[in-house]
């Protein structure tokens, strides 16, 4: 950390890095002692974020993982060592302020959130506030969580946020005059890029204004993989696409990002196999199936990073105080 030099963004070019498509998590933490480290994983009970919390607990750190029904993950959770399962609803902001809460009052630091779950395509829900579901559950409630647990990753003194984003950003961008769809048909796929591109907006802002205290974040593109992260798509849609990856293939980038010396000093960047990815300045979408081989330019722009935390402040009405 050095509170005393000016900010500057990371490049957004990959670092040739020796990892691949192909990397699995447990392979870039190899050689890593997490002792004594303490990651928060969002839904890290189940797919993805199951393989995530698993290979940072293997790596020796101590991983809670929030859960809506805790009786329910116990089992997944039950062959890894050293982690905890805590009560957590995304979507409702009062089991958010609870959690954080909860954690803040033990005292302990925060080493690595990872902002891992999520929904795709589901049809059209809001919250109790009216925000369109995927939205509200992508962004806007790690937006929150993050803002709550700040202190805690502010008394690490080197923490990491990883924010989970997706090769949906190719679906659009976040629509500042009307993100919950109150005056346009809802589109899923529109609706879940924007919840995509939000994630990793959020990363680039909350970079430029945590890494003073030496808070350093990232976004992830984990790769394809079949989990019940596609519980809304038909066979069609999952029959669409590029190949798929396993699931300890696709938590790799996550935990590279939370956890790779090859990442220090750096930060605010979106990644995918393991690497910082490519900007990809020129995009049209043609299909869903279409995949991405970097990351387009409305998903790590400044100007969109700072106008979405301004936006998210006062959607949620939970502000951030450095």
């Amino acid at each position: 950390m050095q509170p005393n030099q000016p900010y500057r963004a990371t490049p957004q070019e990959p670092i040739s890095s020796g990892f691949g498509p192909t990397t699995t998590a447990r392979e870039v933490l190899e050689g890593l002692d997490l002792s004594g480290k303490i990651a928060i994983v969002t839904g890290g009970y189940a797919g993805l974020g199951l393989e995530t919390t698993r290979a940072l607990a293997e790596a020796g750190a101590k991983v809670i993982a929030p859960v809506r029904s805790p009786e329910k993950a116990r089992a997944a959770i039950a062959d890894i060592h050293g982690v905890e399962l805590e009560q957590l609803d995304l979507i409702d902001p009062a089991s958010i302020d609870a959690f954080a809460k909860r954690f803040l009052d033990s005292g302990r630091q925060l080493d690595m959130l990872i902002n891992n779950a999520g929904i795709m395509a589901p049809p059209l829900e809001r919250d109790a506030r009216g925000y369109e579901s995927q939205f509200a559950t992508n962004h806007l409630g790690h937006f929150q969580l993050t803002v709550r647990l700040w202190p805690a990753l502010k008394q690490a003194g080197s923490a990491r946020v990883v924010s989970l984003s997706s090769t949906g950003v190719r679906f659009g961008g976040v629509d500042f005059d009307d993100p919950s769809f109150e005056h346009q048909t809802y589109q899923k796929w529109k609706a879940y890029g924007q919840s995509k591109s939000a994630n990793a907006l959020f990363a680039v802002e909350l970079d430029r204004l945590g890494h003073a205290h030496g808070v350093r974040a990232f976004s992830v593109h984990p790769g394809r993989i079949m989990t019940d992260l596609g519980r809304f798509l038909t066979k069609d849609e999952l029959a669409i696409g590029g190949e798929y990856k396993t699931t300890e293939q696709g938590a790799a980038t996550s935990v590279w990002c939370a956890a790779s010396p090859q990442l220090e000093g750096k930060g605010g960047v979106y990644c995918l196999d393991a690497d910082i990815a490519e900007i990809m300045p020129e995009f049209t979408l043609q299909g869903t199936g279409q995949m991405l081989t970097g990351v387009l330019p409305w998903a790590v722009d400044p100007g969109f990073a700072e106008r979405l935390w301004k936006l998210s402040e006062a959607m949620t009405g939970v502000k951030f105080e450095a």
